[in-house]
C-alpha cells in the first residue's frame, strides 16, 4: 500500500527498493528479483544508467531494432529503432524497400531556428517599454557573450531578440522573443541559459534606465524558457512516382490504389478523430528513431501536435497528390534533433545508433527522422486501403500472445505457420493453443 516517506531520495538504491517492495510488491522477492535481473552486469554500465535520472532502481528496456534499405537522397540508410509495438519496424522496413525501387525518398531541410521566450509582466506605459528595448537590446546581446563563444564560433548563436506585446490576450503580458540557431545541438541548456541572463539584464537595466519614470520601472519576470514549437526549424520528405509504377498490391489498379490513397490522406485532413490516429502512425516511425539516437521524443511530439493544429483544427501532417500520371506523398514537420550532447555522448547505444546512422550531423538526422515517420505512414495507410490494418499487425502481434500462453518454441513455429494464411485473433490463437495442448497431453505416456 502506498504510504508517505520522507527523504526518499536519500536513501541507496538497496534501501529504495526494500521500501518499494515493502509498500508495493505482494511478493516481494519476487519483485526485487525481477528488478534486478534487469540491471547491467558490468557495475560500471550500470551507475551510468542509475545517474540518468534520479531514484533508480532498474532499467526498462525496449527493443532496439533495425530497418534497413532507406534510400534518401541517393544515399543508403540503415535506420535503428527503439519500441515496444508490434509491427512498427516491419513496415517501416517494407515501405523503404517498396520505394527503394521507385526512386527512394528525397528530404530537404526547410529551416534550423529555434525559439526561447522570456515572459514577464508589466504595467507601465507600452511606448515607453517599446522605446526601452530598442535601447537595450545591444546590451541584452553582449550579456550573452561569454555564453554563446562556442556557439557563435560553429556559425550559431542568438539570430533575433524581438519585443511582443501581448497584453491583448493577459493584462500587462509582453515577451521577449528570441530566436537561436545551435547547430548540432538541440540546444535546450544553450537556450535556457542565454535566456536567463536575457531576462536577468534586461530587468536590471529596466530600474536604471533614465528613459522610464519611477511608475515605469514596475516589472516582474514570470519565466524565462525555450519553446518545443518550432515552426521554423522543419524538414521536408517525400516520395513521387508515375501512378503506373505503384503496382505492389495484386487485388488494386494503380490508378484506383492511388486515388484511394489521397482520398485516405484527405479524410485525415478534414477529420480530428481520423487525423490523431493518422499522425500517431507518423509518431511510431518518428519517436523509435529519435528515441534510438538520445533524443527528447515528448518534445518532438509535443510540437508536431501544435503544428498539426496550427490552421486552428487538428490535421494530417502529411499530403497526397495527382497530378497528371504522378502521385507524390509528402511530410512536412518540425523536428529540434541534436546529434551532440546530452545522452548522444553517454548513452553507449545511442553511440552505437548514430555510429549506424553514420554520425549524421543535426540536419541530416531531422531528413531520416521525418522520412521514417513518412514510411510508417505510408505502411500504414496502404494496409488500411488494401488488407486492412489488422492482418499484418496481427500477424506480428502472435508471438506476443504465444509468449503470454507460454508456448514452447516448437509450439510457436507450428502457429507461425498454421495462421500464414488465416485471420489472426486472440481468441482464435486461445482456441487453437488449447487444442494442440490437448492433443501433445493426450500422447504424453501415463
Amino acid at each position: 500500500m502506498a504510504t508517505s516517506v520522507n527523504g526518499f531520495s536519500k536513501l541507496t538504491k538497496e534501501q529504495k527498493i526494500t521500501w518499494l517492495a515493502t509498500h508495493h510488491f505482494k511478493d516481494k522477492e519476487a519483485g526485487i528479483e525481477i528488478l534486478k535481473q534487469y540491471w547491467n552486469s558490468d557495475s560500471k554500465l550500470q551507475r551510468l544508467h542509475d545517474e540518468f535520472i534520479e531514484n533508480t532502481v532498474s532499467n526498462f528496456y525496449l527493443p532496439l531494432g533495425i530497418a534497413p534499405n532507406f534510400l534518401i537522397n541517393g544515399t543508403y540508410h540503415t535506420i535503428p529503432m527503439a519500441i515496444e509495438e508490434s509491427s512498427v519496424v516491419a513496415a517501416a522496413g517494407n515501405a523503404a524497400k517498396y520505394w527503394q525501387k521507385r526512386g527512394g525518398f528525397k528530404a530537404e531541410i526547410l529551416g534550423t531556428e529555434k525559439i526561447g521566450q522570456v515572459h514577464f509582466l508589466y504595467p507601465g506605459c507600452s511606448d515607453k517599454l517599446k522605446e526601452f528595448f530598442k535601447e537595450v537590446k545591444p546590451k541584452l546581446l553582449e550579456a550573452t557573450l561569454q555564453i554563446t563563444e562556442n556557439m557563435r564560433k560553429r556559425n550559431g548563436g542568438i539570430s533575433s531578440i524581438t519585443l511582443r506585446d501581448k497584453t491583448s490576450d493577459l493584462p500587462h503580458y509582453y515577451q521577449l522573443h528570441c530566436t537561436f540557431q545551435t547547430q548540432d545541438a538541440m540546444g535546450a541548456n544553450f537556450i535556457n541559459s542565454c535566456l536567463e541572463t536575457i531576462a536577468k539584464t534586461f530587468e536590471s537595466e529596466l530600474k536604471n534606465s533614465d528613459l522610464l519614470d519611477s511608475q515605469d520601472k514596475e516589472l516582474q519576470i514570470v519565466m524565462s524558457i525555450l519553446s518545443n514549437y518550432v515552426p521554423n526549424c522543419r524538414v521536408r520528405a517525400s516520395v513521387s512516382c508515375k501512378i503506373e509504377e505503384l503496382n505492389g498490391d495484386k487485388n488494386m489498379a494503380p490508378m484506383d490504389f492511388a486515388q484511394k490513397f489521397v482520398r485516405a490522406v484527405e479524410i485525415a485532413n478534414i477529420e480530428p478523430h481520423r487525423a490523431v490516429t493518422h499522425n500517431k502512425g507518423i509518431m511510431n516511425g518518428i519517436d523509435a528513431v529519435v528515441l534510438a539516437t538520445g533524443n527528447d521524443f515528448r518534445a518532438i511530439e509535443a510540437g508536431a501536435h501544435a503544428y498539426a493544429a496550427k490552421d486552428g483544427s487538428y490535421k494530417s501532417l502529411s499530403k497526397a497528390t495527382i497530378q497528371g500520371d504522378v502521385f507524390t506523398f509528402s511530410l512536412e514537420i518540425p523536428l529540434a534533433l541534436g546529434t551532440v550532447g546530452g545522452l548522444t555522448n553517454l548513452h553507449p547505444l545511442v553511440k552505437l545508433s548514430l555510429e549506424i546512422l553514420n554520425h549524421p550531423s543535426a540536419e541530416e538526422l531531422m531528413q531520416i527522422v521525418a522520412t521514417a515517420g513518412l514510411a510508417q505512414n505510408f505502411a500504414a495507410i496502404r494496409s488500411l486501403i488494401t488488407e486492412g490494418i489488422q492482418k499484418g499487425h496481427m500477424k506480428m502481434h502472435l508471438l506476443n500472445i504465444l509468449n503470454h500462453l507460454g508456448a514452447t518454441p516448437e509450439q510457436k513455429a507450428y502457429f507461425t505457420s498454421y495462421f500464414k494464411n488465416k485471420t489472426i485473433s486472440h481468441k482464435e490463437v486461445i482456441a487453437q493453443f488449447n487444442t494442440l495442448k490437448e492433443k501433445e497431453d493426450a500422447q504424453v505416456p501415463k
